[in-house]
């Protein structure tokens, strides 16, 4: 049975009508009609999560654009005068940028999942991301509509599908590797054992330092991988409730060797260029910057797995200016832009093209695994864990118990 639209009812309605009877019936129509098409462009106020569709065509930019960011990841001069891609992004597309910084994950999370506020994009990393995503808070994406999408990385672009839909633009992305002080550290370590086992971890004890992310039991999984594979554990974002308690329980006995948990960068570079760290979890960013200055450490692909993450723009559910987004995200995809994101974040563009001519230096590149492939295949890039297994079962741990089990054995919990 076929269903019809309000026009075609009310014209119905009109047949056998006459004359001026007509002419005033046609001018109520038209009115009901005007007010059903106003109240149905509002689909993104109200819109009950889940509803948003990827756009199919793109207007003229709506002279505004309102971001969630992490510092750093969208600058306009205030840090540095030179260090602004969003001056310049406003001058050519007349959307007028709005910045609302944040430094937590569950910050990030609330504010895009409001109802009632309507954020047009967010700089989401994985645990981020995947929230938004599952819980209907993020707008496919339509990367046609997005210049350059095809030159991205293809690995990272394949992180945020679902099926055969696109939920966001890889933007930068980073491995969690192991540094090391090579004047202390002897023999030099292999993999996450020297971090996790007892008797590795006890050498060194008071000079460890760990991230502060619930997303560090994956390392830990990893090691129990290796030493206890009763556990059966595959994915280490995919942990049965037994497997995330083994997994806690090793970061709980690593934690009197622990001399701190940084969530800031900069933090575990003082704490290395002070002799107060000898060991420990890092990024490509904390080995370029000491090693830039002089100080003796390495870094290490640990042979557990080494993982890393990516963040993304997404563009929220009930945003109001789609059309300056999608403007964003294919300026935040040019070779030039990611490698001024690249160079002052100290992260690795999703775009290979920043290493190509004179936009950055040869051993930058290199440091940042930028355009190599091998490694990225390696690379085991985080991602939010959820009951179903990431979509390939069910019984697993999610999101939420991964941060309980995180405060718990790190001592934070309330």
């Amino acid at each position: 049975m076929s269903q019809s639209g309000p026009v075609d009812r009310v014209s119905r309605a009109l047949r056998g009508l006459s004359g001026r009877h007509r002419l005033a019936a046609a001018l109520a129509v038209l009115l009901v009609v005007a007010l059903i098409v106003v109240a149905a462009g509002r689909d993104g106020r109200n819109a009950p999560p889940g509803t948003a569709r990827a756009a199919r065509t793109l207007g003229p930019g709506e002279g505004a654009l309102n971001l969630v960011v992490w510092p750093g990841l969208a600058e306009r001069g205030g840090s540095a005068e030179h260090v602004d891609w969003v001056t310049p992004f406003e001058e050519r597309t007349s959307c007028k940028v709005s910045l609302k910084q944040v430094s937590t994950v569950q910050e990030m999370v609330d504010l895009m999942s409001d109802p009632d506020r309507r954020y047009d994009g967010v700089s989401a990393p994985p645990e981020v991301a995947g929230l938004l995503i599952d819980g209907g808070h993020a707008a496919p994406v339509n990367p046609n509509l997005v210049e350059g999408y095809k030159r991205l990385e293809s690995r990272l672009r394949s992180l945020l599908r679902r099926d055969k839909t696109v939920y966001g633009v890889p933007y930068v992305w980073g491995a969690n590797l192991l540094m090391y002080d090579q004047r202390a550290v002897q023999p030099p370590p292999s993999g996450w054992a020297d971090l996790f086992d007892p008797q590795e971890a006890g050498r060194y004890s008071g000079r460890l330092i760990m991230r502060d992310t619930p997303l560090a039991l994956a390392e830990a999984a990893l090691y129990l991988r290796s030493k206890k594979k009763s556990l059966d554990i595959t994915d280490p974002y995919a942990l049965t409730p037994e497997q995330l308690d083994a997994a806690a329980q090793v970061v709980r006995r690593q934690r009197p060797h622990v001399r701190a948990y940084w969530s800031e960068p900069a933090d575990a570079v003082s704490a290395f260029a002070a002799g107060e760290a000898v060991i420990g979890q890092v990024s490509s960013y904390q080995l370029d910057v000491l090693s830039r200055a002089g100080r003796p450490v390495a870094g290490i692909e640990p042979r557990e797995g080494v993982t890393g993450w990516v963040n993304s723009w997404l563009i929220g559910a009930r945003a109001e200016h789609p059309n300056c987004m999608y403007q964003w995200l294919k300026w935040t995809v040019s070779p030039d832009v990611q490698r001024q994101v690249a160079q002052w974040a100290g992260v690795a563009p999703a775009n290979p093209q920043a290493c190509e001519g004179d936009r950055l230096s040869a051993s930058f590149c290199a440091t940042y695994r930028v355009g190599d492939g091998d490694f990225l295949k390696k690379v085991i890039f985080a991602r939010t864990p959820t009951e179903d297994c990431g979509g390939e079962g069910h019984g697993c741990t999610d999101y939420a118990e991964w941060v309980r089990a995180w405060q718990e054995s790190r001592g934070t919990a309330h």
